[in-house]
C-alpha cells in the first residue's frame, strides 16, 4: 500500500479526554495515515488540546454541530483515496489500513469495506460481526466479502469518490443509525458494500445507562424507510412504531421526532432500485425471522 492512499476522518465533539486516547494509537500506526478531525463545534478544549499536543492533525472546526454530517467535511478535507472512519473512541488496529487499501485497489467497484470490531479492553467481538459476516446477500465475484446493507460507521473504510459521488451520510438524518441509508445508496449506485474480517477495528465506548434501541436509532430507522422502501413498507413501519408509542416512551419520542422531518424526508425520497430493494427484502426477512426465535 502506499502510505498516501489511505486517511482518518473522525467527528467529534465535547470529548476531548477520548479523542486524545484515540489519535494517539492512530498516529502510531505503521502506516502513519493523514489524520482529520472535523470538531463539531465543541465547547470543552477540544480545539485547544489539538492544537497544543498534535499539530500534525488537520482541523476542520465548525460553528454548529453537524452530527455525521462532520464525517463528510472530514471526507472533502482529505485527498487520500480511500477514506477510514474512527469515532472519538475508536481506532484501527495496526496493519488493517494497508489491508484495507490493497482490497480496494484489487476489486474497483468497493465502495465501502466493513471491519470486524473488537470492543473494549478485552477485545471482544462486537456482535454485529458474526451478522455481518452470514450475510444471506452473499458474495459478488468482483468484490471481497460478504455484501452488506448495514455496517458500523467507526469501523468502515469508504472509497472516497464513491462517498462523496452518493453525498454521504444523509442530511435529515443527522445522526444516529445513519449507516443503511448510506450503504442503500452505494449500493443502487452501483458501489459493492462488503464486510471483510481480516480488517479490524477496535472500539472503545462509554458505558451506557440504557438498553435497547435508542428513539434516535428507532426515529432514523422510520425515516430511512420513507427515504428509500416502498410506501407500504414505510406505512407499515409507521404503524407498527405508533403501536409502540402507546406504552413506550421511546417511540413516544422517535414518532414524535419523524414526523417532525417527515416533510425533509418526502423531498429527498427516491426508492431503491428494484434489484437493491429485494436485497433489502431479502435482510428483512431474514432479521424478522431471526427476532421470533429470540
Amino acid at each position: 500500500m502506499n502510505q498516501a492512499s489511505v486517511g482518518v476522518a473522525i467527528a467529534t465533539r465535547d470529548r476531548a479526554p477520548s479523542l486524545a486516547h484515540t489519535l494517539r494509537h492512530l498516529l502510531d500506526l505503521p502506516e502513519r495515515p493523514s489524520v482529520v478531525v472535523a470538531d463539531n463545534a465543541s465547547t470543552d478544549g477540544t480545539h485547544d488540546l489539538l492544537r497544543r499536543d498534535f499539530p500534525q492533525v488537520r482541523v476542520v472546526s465548525l460553528f454548529a454541530n453537524r452530527g455525521a454530517l462532520a464525517r463528510t467535511d472530514g471526507v472533502r478535507a482529505l485527498d487520500t483515496p480511500y477514506v477510514a472512519f474512527s469515532d472519538d473512541d475508536s481506532w484501527w488496529a495496526p496493519g488493517a489500513l494497508s489491508r484495507a487499501a490493497d482490497l480496494f485497489d484489487a476489486h474497483p467497484r468497493l465502495g465501502l469495506l466493513s471491519a470486524s470490531t473488537l470492543v473494549g479492553p478485552a477485545a471482544e467481538p462486537d456482535p454485529l460481526n458474526e451478522v455481518l459476516a452470514a450475510s444471506p446477500l452473499g458474495q459478488a465475484a468482483d468484490l471481497p466479502g460478504a455484501q452488506v446493507l448495514g455496517f458500523l460507521a467507526c469501523a468502515s473504510v469508504v472509497r472516497r469518490s464513491a462517498y462523496l459521488e452518493v453525498g454521504g451520510f444523509h442530511p435529515v438524518l443527522f445522526f444516529g443509525g445513519e449507516e443503511t441509508l448510506l450503504a442503500y445508496d452505494l449500493t443502487a449506485r452501483g458501489w459493492g458494500v462488503t464486510h471483510c474480517p481480516e480488517v479490524v477495528a477496535h472500539h472503545h465506548p462509554a458505558p451506557s445507562p440504557r438498553n435497547g434501541r435508542s428513539a434516535t436509532v428507532r426515529r432514523n430507522a422510520l425515516l430511512t424507510a420513507w427515504l428509500r422502501r416502498p410506501l407500504p413498507y414505510a406505512l407499515a413501519r409507521t404503524r407498527e412504531l405508533a403501536t409502540e408509542a402507546r406504552y413506550d416512551p421511546d417511540a413516544r419520542q422517535a414518532l414524535r421526532e419523524a414526523f417532525a422531518r417527515l416533510t425533509a424526508a418526502a423531498r429527498a425520497r427516491r426508492p431503491l432500485p428494484p434489484d437493491v430493494e429485494r436485497a433489502a427484502h431479502k435482510l428483512d426477512t431474514v432479521a424478522a425471522a431471526i427476532a421470533a426465535t429470540v
